[in-house]
């Protein structure tokens, strides 16, 4: 989430009752969870385990648990509890406020656009020209849609990230991160019926230009698909995955989190991928592996009884 206008590392530090370790009049830009986090952003890190990860990252300011020895290019933060800081952060630029409208006032539509009846829009939602809203869809605070987009019933667009901070030392061990990221949805992009398509934590869940999508599917947090795409009905893309252009989901394939799914790329029907793919391939399976292979795999596991019986037989005349 990018704020307003850059503030003050001070202001910051003010708010979330944290001693400053480096320019105090610095501004910051913007704040990010460690996989989207960029060059003047804040992060929080809550763990030794993770010291070194945010040290190396591209943020500026890092709330952190402690003072420690870190680069001199790092501005510290150092509050008792990090992942309080950063909810009172996101709570204080993007409050949660109650909607009493279908369509918020602060929403702008083009008015080629057209929104069904019982079209739930949020505040500061832009849809561009010539898009097609059906009834019942659900698009959320900040989300940006451009222009011939068709959305079917029943999606949600901009639904919150299923993200949570997790500590075994306290009465809730699951603390939910609260999203205030947005979904950029491309000019020409074609979203089914019951879609869930989740917001980034902090930064943009991406579908770009081109891109089709078929009913019955759920785009994690953080998610970037590339251009003309082609995903099929029933997948389910974790957070922070990206798949390069031109790539086809058959159905009910199943991606894991934080994976790269190269340009070109086929996965086919009932496929799970949990490690980055190259380029043009076509892969099935689960763990999904190159198709050809699978393939080969498929008929020798056919052959096995009577690969048995051979064995048993040739035993017996041995025997």
């Amino acid at each position: 989430m990018k704020f307003p206008t850059p503030i003050s590392i001070k202001e910051i530090a003010t708010l979330i009752n944290a001693s400053i370790h480096g320019d105090a009049h610095a501004l910051a830009e913007g704040i990010n969870e460690i996989h989207k986090v960029e060059k003047g952003d804040i992060v929080f890190v809550d763990h030794p385990k993770y010291y070194k990860t945010c040290f190396e990252s591209a943020a500026s300011f890092i709330i952190i648990d402690q003072y420690t020895d870190h680069p001199n290019d790092k501005i510290l933060l150092v509050v008792d509890q990090p992942f309080e800081a950063y909810l009172t952060i996101v709570q204080h630029f993007r409050p949660f406020r109650p909607s009493n409208k279908m369509i918020s006032s602060s929403a702008t539509i083009h008015e080629s656009s057209y929104i069904a009846p019982n079209v739930f829009i949020g505040d500061h939602v832009i849809i561009g020209k010539n898009c097609i809203i059906q009834p019942h869809v659900t698009i959320l605070d900040h989300c940006i849609i451009g222009d011939h987009v068709n959305i079917q019933s029943g999606s949600v667009i901009g639904s919150d990230a299923f993200y949570y901070n997790g500590k075994k030392n306290r009465e809730v061990t699951y603390k939910k991160m609260d999203s205030c990221g947005r979904v950029v949805i491309e000019d020409h992009v074609d979203i089914g019926s019951n879609c869930s398509i989740d917001r980034g934590v902090t930064h943009d869940t991406v579908i770009r230009q081109g891109t089709k999508i078929d009913n019955l599917n759920h785009i994690g947090h953080d998610v970037v698909i590339g251009r003309n795409c082609l995903i099929a009905a029933n997948c389910a893309i974790a957070g922070a995955c990206t798949l390069e252009d031109d790539v086809v989901l058959w159905g009910m394939v199943g991606i894991g989190k934080t994976t790269n799914v190269g340009k070109g790329t086929i996965i086919k029907p009932m496929s799970g991928v949990f490690k980055d793919v190259e380029p043009n391939q076509s892969v099935w399976g689960v763990p999904a592996i190159d198709a050809g292979v699978k393939m080969k795999e498929m008929v020798w596991i056919k052959r096995v009884p009577e690969l048995w019986e051979f064995y048993k037989r040739e035993t017996r005349e041995k025997g």
